[in-house]
Protein backbone atom coordinates (compact mmCIF):
# COMPACT_ATOMS: atom_id res chain seq x y z
CA UNK A 1 0.00 0.00 0.00
CA UNK A 2 1.25 3.41 -0.86
CA UNK A 3 2.14 4.80 2.25
CA UNK A 4 3.70 9.09 3.09
CA UNK A 5 6.07 9.38 6.02
CA UNK A 6 5.74 12.18 8.52
CA UNK A 7 8.44 13.28 10.66
CA UNK A 8 8.96 16.49 13.04
CA UNK A 9 11.23 17.59 15.46
CA UNK A 10 10.65 20.72 17.88
CA UNK A 11 13.21 23.79 18.07
CA UNK A 12 13.35 22.29 21.78
CA UNK A 13 17.10 19.92 22.36
CA UNK A 14 16.44 18.43 18.73
CA UNK A 15 18.11 18.74 15.33
CA UNK A 16 18.25 17.46 12.09
CA UNK A 17 19.78 14.48 13.95
CA UNK A 18 16.04 13.86 14.92
CA UNK A 19 14.48 13.99 11.44
CA UNK A 20 17.46 11.41 9.98
CA UNK A 21 16.83 8.89 13.02
CA UNK A 22 12.76 9.00 12.40
CA UNK A 23 12.89 8.33 9.03
CA UNK A 24 15.21 5.67 9.56
CA UNK A 25 12.89 3.73 11.80
CA UNK A 26 10.08 4.33 9.26
CA UNK A 27 11.87 3.17 6.19
CA UNK A 28 12.52 -0.10 8.13
CA UNK A 29 9.10 -0.54 9.61
CA UNK A 30 7.44 -0.01 5.99
CA UNK A 31 10.05 -2.17 4.56
CA UNK A 32 9.41 -5.46 7.14
CA UNK A 33 5.62 -4.92 7.07
CA UNK A 34 5.26 -4.08 3.50
CA UNK A 35 4.33 -0.45 2.81
CA UNK A 36 5.42 1.37 -0.11
CA UNK A 37 7.02 5.17 0.48
CA UNK A 38 5.45 7.34 -2.09
CA UNK A 39 6.62 10.55 0.04
CA UNK A 40 8.34 12.20 2.85
CA UNK A 41 6.55 15.36 4.62
CA UNK A 42 8.70 17.52 7.13
CA UNK A 43 8.14 19.90 9.79
CA UNK A 44 11.78 21.49 11.54
CA UNK A 45 11.96 23.09 14.59
CA UNK A 46 7.85 23.45 14.92
CA UNK A 47 6.01 21.85 18.09
CA UNK A 48 3.16 19.17 18.01
CA UNK A 49 0.70 20.79 20.02
CA UNK A 50 0.11 23.69 17.27
CA UNK A 51 -1.57 22.12 14.06
CA UNK A 52 0.62 25.46 12.46
CA UNK A 53 2.40 23.20 10.14
CA UNK A 54 2.99 23.85 7.03
CA UNK A 55 3.93 20.25 5.37
CA UNK A 56 1.53 18.63 7.96
CA UNK A 57 -1.30 20.71 6.94
CA UNK A 58 0.24 20.25 2.88
CA UNK A 59 -0.27 16.74 3.71
CA UNK A 60 -3.66 16.57 5.02
CA UNK A 61 -4.78 18.70 1.86
CA UNK A 62 -2.34 16.11 -0.55
CA UNK A 63 -4.76 12.78 1.40
CA UNK A 64 -7.96 14.13 -0.67
CA UNK A 65 -6.03 13.52 -4.08
CA UNK A 66 -6.12 9.54 -2.34
CA UNK A 67 -2.40 9.14 -3.67
CA UNK A 68 -1.24 7.17 -0.42
CA UNK A 69 -3.67 5.13 2.21
CA UNK A 70 -1.09 5.73 5.12
CA UNK A 71 0.73 7.94 6.66
CA UNK A 72 3.68 6.45 8.77
CA UNK A 73 4.97 8.49 12.02
CA UNK A 74 7.94 7.51 13.83
CA UNK A 75 5.46 7.80 17.08
CA UNK A 76 2.06 8.88 17.34
CA UNK A 77 4.00 11.98 19.10
CA UNK A 78 5.03 13.27 16.15
CA UNK A 79 1.43 13.50 13.99
CA UNK A 80 -0.04 15.35 17.49
CA UNK A 81 0.90 16.06 20.98
CA UNK A 82 -2.73 17.33 21.32
CA UNK A 83 -5.24 14.04 21.59
CA UNK A 84 -7.85 17.15 20.36
CA UNK A 85 -6.05 17.96 17.35
CA UNK A 86 -4.60 14.51 16.66
CA UNK A 87 -8.75 13.36 16.80
CA UNK A 88 -10.02 16.00 13.93
CA UNK A 89 -6.98 15.44 11.41
CA UNK A 90 -7.38 11.71 11.84
CA UNK A 91 -10.69 12.14 11.23
CA UNK A 92 -9.92 14.35 8.10
CA UNK A 93 -7.95 11.55 6.85
CA UNK A 94 -10.02 9.05 7.77
CA UNK A 95 -12.59 10.61 5.24
CA UNK A 96 -9.89 10.54 2.39
CA UNK A 97 -9.15 6.83 2.73
CA UNK A 98 -6.51 6.91 4.88
CA UNK A 99 -4.84 5.55 8.01
CA UNK A 100 -1.79 7.08 10.85
CA UNK A 101 0.59 4.06 11.42
CA UNK A 102 3.58 4.36 14.01
CA UNK A 103 6.81 2.53 13.33
CA UNK A 104 7.92 2.52 17.44
CA UNK A 105 4.43 1.73 18.87
CA UNK A 106 2.53 -1.87 19.25
CA UNK A 107 -0.49 -0.37 18.47
CA UNK A 108 -3.38 -3.55 18.31
CA UNK A 109 -6.09 -3.54 15.55
CA UNK A 110 -8.25 -6.37 16.83
CA UNK A 111 -12.02 -5.62 17.63
CA UNK A 112 -11.53 -4.84 21.22
CA UNK A 113 -8.40 -2.66 20.73
CA UNK A 114 -11.13 -0.23 18.13
CA UNK A 115 -14.09 -0.51 20.30
CA UNK A 116 -11.66 0.51 23.66
CA UNK A 117 -10.10 3.34 21.25
CA UNK A 118 -13.61 4.77 20.33
CA UNK A 119 -14.85 4.86 23.80
CA UNK A 120 -11.63 7.15 25.17
CA UNK A 121 -11.67 9.33 22.39
CA UNK A 122 -15.26 10.32 23.11
CA UNK A 123 -14.17 10.71 27.04
CA UNK A 124 -11.22 12.83 25.95
CA UNK A 125 -13.45 14.98 23.90
CA UNK A 126 -15.96 15.76 26.56
CA UNK A 127 -13.55 17.33 28.75
CA UNK A 128 -12.02 19.23 25.93
CA UNK A 129 -15.62 20.53 25.76
CA UNK A 130 -15.97 21.56 29.26
CA UNK A 131 -12.53 23.88 28.89
CA UNK A 132 -14.36 25.09 25.48
CA UNK A 133 -17.20 25.86 27.61
CA UNK A 134 -15.59 28.19 29.95
CA UNK A 135 -13.96 30.07 27.39
CA UNK A 136 -17.46 30.31 26.34
CA UNK A 137 -18.52 31.93 29.28
CA UNK A 138 -15.26 34.48 29.07
CA UNK A 139 -16.38 35.24 25.53
CA UNK A 140 -20.07 36.23 26.57
CA UNK A 141 -19.24 38.06 29.94
CA UNK A 142 -16.73 40.08 27.56
CA UNK A 143 -19.62 40.50 25.01
CA UNK A 144 -21.89 41.98 27.41
CA UNK A 145 -19.29 45.32 27.69
CA UNK A 146 -19.11 45.48 23.96
CA UNK A 147 -15.47 43.84 23.76
CA UNK A 148 -13.45 42.62 21.10
CA UNK A 149 -14.14 38.45 22.01
CA UNK A 150 -11.21 37.86 19.42
CA UNK A 151 -11.39 36.03 15.99
CA UNK A 152 -11.22 38.56 13.31
CA UNK A 153 -11.79 42.13 12.94
CA UNK A 154 -14.11 43.33 10.33
CA UNK A 155 -12.08 45.66 7.92
CA UNK A 156 -12.29 49.36 9.28
CA UNK A 157 -12.10 48.60 12.94
CA UNK A 158 -9.13 48.16 15.19
CA UNK A 159 -9.35 46.64 19.08
CA UNK A 160 -7.72 49.15 21.29
CA UNK A 161 -5.52 48.21 24.49
CA UNK A 162 -8.58 47.88 26.68
CA UNK A 163 -10.43 45.45 24.16
CA UNK A 164 -12.99 47.98 23.24
CA UNK A 165 -13.38 48.73 18.98
CA UNK A 166 -11.75 51.90 18.01
CA UNK A 167 -12.17 52.89 13.69
CA UNK A 168 -9.35 52.41 11.58
CA UNK A 169 -8.42 55.34 9.81
CA UNK A 170 -6.59 54.04 7.06
CA UNK A 171 -9.22 51.56 6.55
CA UNK A 172 -12.89 52.77 7.37
CA UNK A 173 -12.40 54.82 4.04
CA UNK A 174 -12.68 51.65 2.61
CA UNK A 175 -15.95 50.33 3.44
CA UNK A 176 -17.48 53.52 2.94
CA UNK A 177 -16.34 53.45 -0.41
CA UNK A 178 -17.65 49.69 -0.54
CA UNK A 179 -21.58 51.19 0.47
CA UNK A 180 -21.30 54.13 -1.73
CA UNK A 181 -20.53 52.08 -4.67
CA UNK A 182 -22.95 49.39 -4.07
CA UNK A 183 -25.88 52.63 -3.22
CA UNK A 184 -24.75 53.68 -6.94
CA UNK A 185 -25.95 50.71 -8.54
CA UNK A 186 -22.58 49.01 -9.07
CA UNK A 187 -23.04 44.73 -8.85
CA UNK A 188 -21.04 42.87 -6.22
CA UNK A 189 -18.31 41.66 -8.69
CA UNK A 190 -17.77 45.11 -10.03
CA UNK A 191 -16.75 45.97 -6.40
CA UNK A 192 -14.62 43.07 -6.02
CA UNK A 193 -13.19 43.85 -9.26
CA UNK A 194 -11.77 47.55 -9.04
CA UNK A 195 -10.95 47.01 -5.27
CA UNK A 196 -8.92 44.03 -5.96
CA UNK A 197 -7.63 46.05 -9.17
CA UNK A 198 -6.79 49.16 -6.62
CA UNK A 199 -4.91 46.56 -4.48
CA UNK A 200 -7.02 46.62 -1.62
CA UNK A 201 -7.21 43.74 0.74
CA UNK A 202 -9.92 42.20 2.88
CA UNK A 203 -9.72 42.57 6.74
CA UNK A 204 -7.82 39.28 6.29
CA UNK A 205 -4.83 40.30 3.84
CA UNK A 206 -6.93 38.64 1.08
CA UNK A 207 -8.14 40.03 -2.00
CA UNK A 208 -12.37 40.50 -2.16
CA UNK A 209 -14.73 38.38 -3.39
CA UNK A 210 -18.52 38.16 -3.93
CA UNK A 211 -18.90 36.19 -0.55
CA UNK A 212 -16.61 38.33 1.53
CA UNK A 213 -18.53 41.47 0.21
CA UNK A 214 -21.86 40.57 0.96
CA UNK A 215 -20.68 39.84 4.19
CA UNK A 216 -19.26 43.00 4.41
CA UNK A 217 -22.40 45.32 3.23
CA UNK A 218 -24.32 43.57 5.75
CA UNK A 219 -22.07 43.90 9.00
CA UNK A 220 -24.67 45.94 11.50
CA UNK A 221 -21.81 46.89 13.57
CA UNK A 222 -20.54 49.75 10.60
CA UNK A 223 -23.82 51.36 12.16
CA UNK A 224 -22.79 51.09 15.68
CA UNK A 225 -24.28 47.92 16.28
CA UNK A 226 -22.48 45.26 18.63
CA UNK A 227 -23.32 41.90 17.29
CA UNK A 228 -22.70 38.93 19.57
CA UNK A 229 -24.47 35.40 18.60
CA UNK A 230 -28.02 36.44 18.47
CA UNK A 231 -27.65 39.36 20.57
CA UNK A 232 -27.38 43.14 19.26
CA UNK A 233 -26.16 46.21 21.50
CA UNK A 234 -27.17 49.71 19.43
CA UNK A 235 -24.41 52.01 20.43
CA UNK A 236 -21.67 49.31 21.28
CA UNK A 237 -19.49 50.10 18.61
CA UNK A 238 -18.21 53.65 16.88
CA UNK A 239 -19.88 53.98 13.82
CA UNK A 240 -18.59 54.33 10.30
CA UNK A 241 -21.53 54.16 7.82
CA UNK A 242 -24.96 56.08 8.28
CA UNK A 243 -28.30 54.48 9.04
CA UNK A 244 -29.82 56.10 5.44
CA UNK A 245 -26.84 54.24 2.99
CA UNK A 246 -26.41 51.22 5.26
CA UNK A 247 -30.37 50.64 4.64
CA UNK A 248 -30.49 52.27 0.90
CA UNK A 249 -27.74 49.01 0.86
CA UNK A 250 -30.15 46.74 2.27
CA UNK A 251 -33.32 47.40 0.38
CA UNK A 252 -31.14 46.85 -2.77
CA UNK A 253 -29.42 43.70 -1.69
CA UNK A 254 -33.04 42.05 -0.84
CA UNK A 255 -34.15 43.79 -4.18
CA UNK A 256 -31.23 41.79 -6.06
CA UNK A 257 -31.01 38.50 -3.85
CA UNK A 258 -32.41 35.72 -6.22
CA UNK A 259 -34.30 32.80 -4.82
CA UNK A 260 -31.85 29.99 -3.31
CA UNK A 261 -31.72 27.33 -6.05
CA UNK A 262 -33.20 24.05 -5.11
CA UNK A 263 -30.23 21.57 -4.05
CA UNK A 264 -30.58 17.86 -2.81
CA UNK A 265 -30.10 17.39 0.72
CA UNK A 266 -26.95 15.37 1.45
CA UNK A 267 -27.93 12.04 3.30
CA UNK A 268 -25.65 10.72 5.63
CA UNK A 269 -24.65 7.02 5.16
CA UNK A 270 -24.16 5.40 8.59
CA UNK A 271 -22.91 2.21 7.35
CA UNK A 272 -20.07 3.46 5.16
CA UNK A 273 -16.70 1.23 5.26
CA UNK A 274 -18.70 -1.25 8.02
CA UNK A 275 -21.28 -2.71 5.05
CA UNK A 276 -19.90 -5.55 2.46
CA UNK A 277 -22.06 -7.89 -0.10
CA UNK A 278 -21.90 -11.28 1.71
CA UNK A 279 -21.64 -12.94 -1.52
CA UNK A 280 -18.63 -11.27 -3.20
CA UNK A 281 -17.22 -9.17 0.03
CA UNK A 282 -17.25 -6.00 -1.84
CA UNK A 283 -18.29 -2.24 -0.12
CA UNK A 284 -21.69 -1.30 -0.45
CA UNK A 285 -21.69 2.17 -1.07
CA UNK A 286 -24.62 4.85 -0.44
CA UNK A 287 -27.02 4.86 -3.84
CA UNK A 288 -29.81 6.76 -4.19
CA UNK A 289 -32.25 8.28 -6.84
CA UNK A 290 -35.73 9.14 -8.32
CA UNK A 291 -38.59 6.78 -8.93
CA UNK A 292 -40.81 7.49 -11.43
CA UNK A 293 -42.96 8.52 -9.16
CA UNK A 294 -40.35 11.54 -8.62
CA UNK A 295 -39.90 10.56 -5.16
CA UNK A 296 -35.96 10.59 -4.13
CA UNK A 297 -34.87 7.22 -2.90
CA UNK A 298 -31.59 6.08 -0.42
CA UNK A 299 -30.12 2.72 -0.66
CA UNK A 300 -27.29 0.93 -0.24
CA UNK A 301 -25.97 -1.11 -3.31
CA UNK A 302 -22.88 -3.35 -3.91
CA UNK A 303 -19.95 -2.43 -5.64
CA UNK A 304 -19.71 -5.08 -7.98
CA UNK A 305 -23.69 -4.84 -8.36
CA UNK A 306 -22.90 -1.41 -9.81
CA UNK A 307 -20.08 -2.58 -12.45
CA UNK A 308 -23.34 -5.79 -13.00
CA UNK A 309 -20.52 -8.39 -11.52
CA UNK A 310 -22.59 -9.24 -8.70
CA UNK A 311 -25.97 -10.34 -8.19
CA UNK A 312 -26.84 -8.43 -4.95
CA UNK A 313 -29.87 -6.22 -4.66
CA UNK A 314 -30.41 -2.66 -3.29
CA UNK A 315 -31.11 -2.42 0.35
CA UNK A 316 -33.29 0.60 1.45
CA UNK A 317 -30.64 2.54 3.86
CA UNK A 318 -33.15 3.58 6.68
CA UNK A 319 -34.15 -0.36 6.77
CA UNK A 320 -31.01 -1.87 7.25
CA UNK A 321 -29.60 1.13 9.34
CA UNK A 322 -32.04 0.56 11.89
CA UNK A 323 -32.00 -3.01 12.10
CA UNK A 324 -27.75 -2.52 12.76
CA UNK A 325 -28.85 0.33 15.54
CA UNK A 326 -30.94 -1.88 17.31
CA UNK A 327 -28.18 -4.38 17.32
CA UNK A 328 -25.74 -2.61 18.59
CA UNK A 329 -27.98 -1.29 21.32
CA UNK A 330 -28.49 -4.90 22.49
CA UNK A 331 -24.74 -5.12 22.97
CA UNK A 332 -25.08 -2.61 25.96
CA UNK A 333 -25.56 -5.68 28.61
CA UNK A 334 -24.66 -5.08 32.19
CA UNK A 335 -21.70 -7.38 31.30
CA UNK A 336 -20.44 -5.37 28.35
CA UNK A 337 -20.52 -2.70 30.10
CA UNK A 338 -18.25 -3.96 32.75
CA UNK A 339 -16.34 -5.44 30.62
CA UNK A 340 -15.69 -2.40 28.50
CA UNK A 341 -15.39 -0.08 31.17
CA UNK A 342 -12.56 -1.80 32.74
CA UNK A 343 -10.32 -2.26 29.16
CA UNK A 344 -10.90 1.54 28.88
CA UNK A 345 -9.59 2.11 32.29
CA UNK A 346 -6.67 -0.32 31.85
CA UNK A 347 -5.45 1.68 28.41
CA UNK A 348 -5.72 5.12 30.60
CA UNK A 349 -3.16 3.68 33.12
CA UNK A 350 -0.82 2.25 30.31
CA UNK A 351 -1.16 5.70 28.50
CA UNK A 352 0.46 7.50 31.71
CA UNK A 353 3.63 5.87 30.75
CA UNK A 354 4.41 8.55 28.30
CA UNK A 355 7.69 8.14 26.20
CA UNK A 356 7.67 12.13 25.68
CA UNK A 357 6.79 12.71 29.64
CA UNK A 358 9.71 10.61 30.50
CA UNK A 359 11.85 12.09 27.96
CA UNK A 360 10.98 15.48 28.73
CA UNK A 361 11.59 14.68 32.74
CA UNK A 362 15.01 13.65 31.63
CA UNK A 363 16.27 16.43 29.88
CA UNK A 364 14.69 18.51 32.90
CA UNK A 365 17.23 16.40 34.73
CA UNK A 366 20.48 17.35 32.59
CA UNK A 367 19.51 20.39 32.61
CA UNK A 368 19.36 21.54 35.77
CA UNK A 369 22.79 19.27 36.45
CA UNK A 370 24.60 21.72 34.14
CA UNK A 371 23.35 24.41 36.20
CA UNK A 372 24.63 23.33 39.20
CA UNK A 373 27.83 22.58 37.72
CA UNK A 374 28.24 25.83 36.46
CA UNK A 375 27.15 27.42 39.53
CA UNK A 376 30.14 25.65 41.67
CA UNK A 377 31.99 26.94 38.48
CA UNK A 378 31.24 30.66 39.45
CA UNK A 379 31.69 29.79 43.09
CA UNK A 380 35.61 29.05 42.10
CA UNK A 381 36.16 31.23 39.24
CA UNK A 382 38.26 34.96 40.11
CA UNK A 383 38.34 36.12 36.55
CA UNK A 384 35.43 38.57 36.04
CA UNK A 385 34.66 37.93 32.23
CA UNK A 386 34.43 34.25 32.90
CA UNK A 387 32.44 34.55 35.48
CA UNK A 388 30.13 36.56 33.53
CA UNK A 389 29.91 34.71 30.58
CA UNK A 390 28.69 31.73 33.21
CA UNK A 391 25.86 33.59 34.50
CA UNK A 392 25.07 34.37 30.94
CA UNK A 393 24.65 30.45 30.16
CA UNK A 394 23.32 30.00 33.71
CA UNK A 395 19.93 32.46 32.66
CA UNK A 396 19.68 30.65 29.21
CA UNK A 397 19.30 27.16 30.82
CA UNK A 398 17.18 28.60 33.24
CA UNK A 399 14.70 29.95 30.40
CA UNK A 400 15.19 26.40 29.20
CA UNK A 401 14.12 25.13 32.26
CA UNK A 402 10.81 27.24 31.76
CA UNK A 403 9.93 25.98 28.32
CA UNK A 404 10.35 22.06 29.73
CA UNK A 405 8.69 22.70 32.15
CA UNK A 406 5.64 23.91 30.52
CA UNK A 407 6.27 21.31 27.52
CA UNK A 408 5.73 18.74 30.82
CA UNK A 409 2.34 20.53 31.73
CA UNK A 410 1.35 20.11 28.21
CA UNK A 411 1.91 16.81 28.10
CA UNK A 412 0.50 15.72 31.39
CA UNK A 413 -2.89 17.69 30.42
CA UNK A 414 -3.46 15.84 27.10
CA UNK A 415 -3.39 12.27 29.03
CA UNK A 416 -7.06 10.73 30.18
CA UNK A 417 -7.24 9.82 33.58
CA UNK A 418 -10.95 7.63 33.98
CA UNK A 419 -12.36 6.05 36.80
CA UNK A 420 -14.41 2.99 35.71
CA UNK A 421 -17.54 4.91 37.45
CA UNK A 422 -17.17 7.14 34.80
CA UNK A 423 -17.45 4.82 31.82
CA UNK A 424 -19.86 3.06 33.22
CA UNK A 425 -22.06 5.87 33.53
CA UNK A 426 -21.28 6.73 30.01
CA UNK A 427 -22.15 3.45 28.67
CA UNK A 428 -25.32 3.08 30.56
CA UNK A 429 -26.90 6.89 29.57
CA UNK A 430 -25.50 5.59 25.77
CA UNK A 431 -28.24 2.60 26.54
CA UNK A 432 -30.83 4.65 27.51
CA UNK A 433 -30.61 7.27 24.87
CA UNK A 434 -32.66 7.79 21.99
CA UNK A 435 -32.21 5.84 18.75
CA UNK A 436 -33.76 8.97 16.20
CA UNK A 437 -30.48 11.05 17.07
CA UNK A 438 -28.02 11.07 13.98
CA UNK A 439 -25.02 11.61 15.96
CA UNK A 440 -26.27 9.04 18.87
CA UNK A 441 -26.61 6.69 16.13
CA UNK A 442 -23.27 7.82 14.29
CA UNK A 443 -21.50 6.57 17.77
CA UNK A 444 -23.13 3.64 18.42
CA UNK A 445 -21.98 2.20 14.97
CA UNK A 446 -18.85 3.82 15.01
CA UNK A 447 -18.16 2.30 18.73
CA UNK A 448 -19.71 -0.92 17.97
CA UNK A 449 -19.31 -2.57 14.89
CA UNK A 450 -16.37 -4.05 13.33
CA UNK A 451 -18.14 -5.17 10.17
CA UNK A 452 -20.92 -6.14 8.37
CA UNK A 453 -22.09 -9.24 5.62
CA UNK A 454 -25.33 -8.86 4.07
CA UNK A 455 -27.10 -11.16 2.27
CA UNK A 456 -30.18 -10.97 0.61
CA UNK A 457 -32.21 -12.81 3.30
CA UNK A 458 -29.70 -12.46 6.43
CA UNK A 459 -27.12 -10.47 7.89
CA UNK A 460 -23.92 -10.94 9.90
CA UNK A 461 -22.68 -8.56 11.78
CA UNK A 462 -19.44 -8.89 13.70
CA UNK A 463 -19.20 -6.51 17.28
CA UNK A 464 -16.06 -5.03 18.75
CA UNK A 465 -17.77 -6.05 22.34
CA UNK A 466 -19.12 -9.60 21.22
CA UNK A 467 -16.61 -12.80 20.72
CA UNK A 468 -18.91 -14.31 17.96
CA UNK A 469 -20.61 -12.53 15.09
CA UNK A 470 -24.21 -12.29 14.98
CA UNK A 471 -25.99 -13.63 11.97
CA UNK A 472 -29.96 -12.58 11.60
CA UNK A 473 -32.39 -14.27 9.14
CA UNK A 474 -34.71 -12.12 7.75
CA UNK A 475 -37.01 -11.16 4.53
CA UNK A 476 -34.73 -8.60 3.73
CA UNK A 477 -36.16 -8.73 0.09
CA UNK A 478 -40.00 -7.17 1.38
CA UNK A 479 -37.73 -3.75 1.72
CA UNK A 480 -35.41 -4.00 -1.47
CA UNK A 481 -36.96 -2.16 -4.01
CA UNK A 482 -38.41 -5.09 -6.79
CA UNK A 483 -36.93 -2.86 -9.98
CA UNK A 484 -34.04 -1.59 -10.00
CA UNK A 485 -34.54 0.07 -13.19
CA UNK A 486 -37.55 1.72 -11.19
CA UNK A 487 -34.83 4.00 -10.02
CA UNK A 488 -32.76 6.39 -11.94
CA UNK A 489 -29.74 6.35 -9.29
CA UNK A 490 -26.41 7.62 -8.68
CA UNK A 491 -23.34 6.83 -5.42
CA UNK A 492 -23.11 8.63 -3.00
CA UNK A 493 -21.06 9.51 -0.13
CA UNK A 494 -18.65 6.80 -1.89
CA UNK A 495 -15.93 6.11 0.69
CA UNK A 496 -13.29 3.23 0.78
CA UNK A 497 -13.28 0.69 3.51
CA UNK A 498 -11.06 0.80 6.08
CA UNK A 499 -7.87 -1.42 6.28
CA UNK A 500 -6.15 -2.14 9.64
CA UNK A 501 -7.44 0.43 11.50
CA UNK A 502 -5.20 1.61 13.92
CA UNK A 503 -6.34 1.25 18.15
CA UNK A 504 -5.66 5.45 18.55
CA UNK A 505 -7.62 6.30 15.33
CA UNK A 506 -10.86 4.66 16.12
CA UNK A 507 -10.74 5.51 20.41
CA UNK A 508 -9.85 9.23 19.90
CA UNK A 509 -12.60 10.19 17.35
CA UNK A 510 -15.70 7.64 17.91
CA UNK A 511 -16.09 9.29 21.63
CA UNK A 512 -14.85 12.52 20.93
CA UNK A 513 -17.92 13.25 18.78
CA UNK A 514 -19.93 11.48 21.87
CA UNK A 515 -18.98 13.89 24.07
CA UNK A 516 -18.37 17.16 22.16
CA UNK A 517 -21.31 19.00 23.58
CA UNK A 518 -20.95 18.64 26.98
CA UNK A 519 -23.78 16.09 26.85
CA UNK A 520 -24.23 12.49 28.29
CA UNK A 521 -22.46 9.92 25.44
CA UNK A 522 -25.48 8.96 23.88
CA UNK A 523 -26.86 12.31 22.83
CA UNK A 524 -24.59 13.20 20.76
Amino acid sequence: MNTVIYARFSSHNQTEQSIEGQLKTCYEFAQKNGYTIVGEYIDRAISGTTDARPDFLRMIEDSAKKGFQYVLVYQLDRFARNRYDSATYKAKLKKNGVRVLSARENITDDASGILVEGLLESMAEYYSAELAQKIRRGMDINAEKCLCTGGNIALGFKVAPDKYFIVDEETAPIVVKVFEMYASGQTVTEICDTLNAQGYKTSRGVAFNKNSLRKMLQNKRYIGIYTYKDKEIPGGMPRIISDDLFYKVQEIMTKNRKAPARSKARQEYLLTTKLFCGYCREMMRGYGGTGKSGKPHYYYACNNMIKKRCKKKIVRKDYIENLVIEECRKQLTPANIDKIAREVVALCEREKDNSNLRHIEKLMRENERKQRNLMSAVAECEIDSVRKSLYVEIARLNTELDTLKNEYAIEQAGAVSLTITEVKFFLSQLRKDKADSISYRKTLINVFVNAIYLYDDKITIIFNSGDKPVTIDDELLSDIEESNAAVEGSLLDAVAPPKNPSLMTWIFLSIAKAMAYHQPLGCI
